[in-house]
């Protein structure tokens, strides 16, 4: 009997190559995930970013619609202001020179007053004075100075415009206005100052 024993077949040796690398993955799972995760977080800073810029851009932009949009309301205004001035003067100009209601009932009134207080025995030269030449002064006083008011809102307003935004004009008709105005409240003040300093009719003797 042959006791010569047979030697058991090798054991096939284990593939030293891990499968993993074969197919080309990382076999460190911890520092895959961890560089995954940090291309996530760097994705999602740079979303943040372009959010908060884009806010950003947004906030901007409405700040300047605003910023032109009150800038447009202020210029409105102003010449909405202009025009109600520029029609005020040529309007206190036509009332001055035609004689306005308040300059003859003040003349009335002054020429009763020198009917009711004048002395009825002083020359006619002083009663004239006082019946009729101290309230055709007083006529002339008032219109004049209408006429003056006039002049100086209408100067203001063509003058208005070199002392505020540059490049900023009056409308054509609002500059033809407020010339009417300066030209009729000059004519005024030249006529009433001519009234006011006018000597009475000498009395014959």
């Amino acid at each position: 009997m042959d006791t010569t024993k047979t030697p058991a077949p090798d054991a096939p040796e284990a593939d030293t190559t891990p499968a993993d690398l074969v197919k080309g993955e990382d076999p460190r799972p911890g520092e895959n995930a961890s560089g995954t995760g940090a291309a996530a977080h760097t994705a999602d800073g740079a979303g943040l970013t372009d959010a908060t810029t884009d806010a950003t851009r947004d906030d901007e932009e409405s700040g300047e619609e605003f910023d032109e949009d009150l800038a447009e309301d202020e210029e409105q205004t102003g010449g909405v202001a202009a025009a109600a001035a520029a029609i005020v003067a040529a309007g206190l100009s036509l009332v001055a020179l035609s004689g306005s209601w308040a300059s003859r009932v003040l003349a009335e009134r002054q020429g009763l007053t020198g009917q009711i207080h004048g002395d009825k025995s002083a020359p006619p030269a002083e009663q004239i004075a006082a019946l009729y030449g101290d309230g055709w002064q007083l006529t002339s006083l008032v219109n004049g100075v209408m006429a003056t008011v006039a002049l100086l809102i209408a100067a203001f307003v063509l003058a208005r415009p070199a002392f505020g935004t540059p490049g900023r004009t009056l409308p054509v008709w609002v500059r033809a206005v407020s010339w009417a105005a300066v030209v009729l409240g000059a004519i005024g003040v030249l006529v009433f100052g001519f009234l006011y300093f006018l000597p009475l009719p000498k009395v014959p003797a």
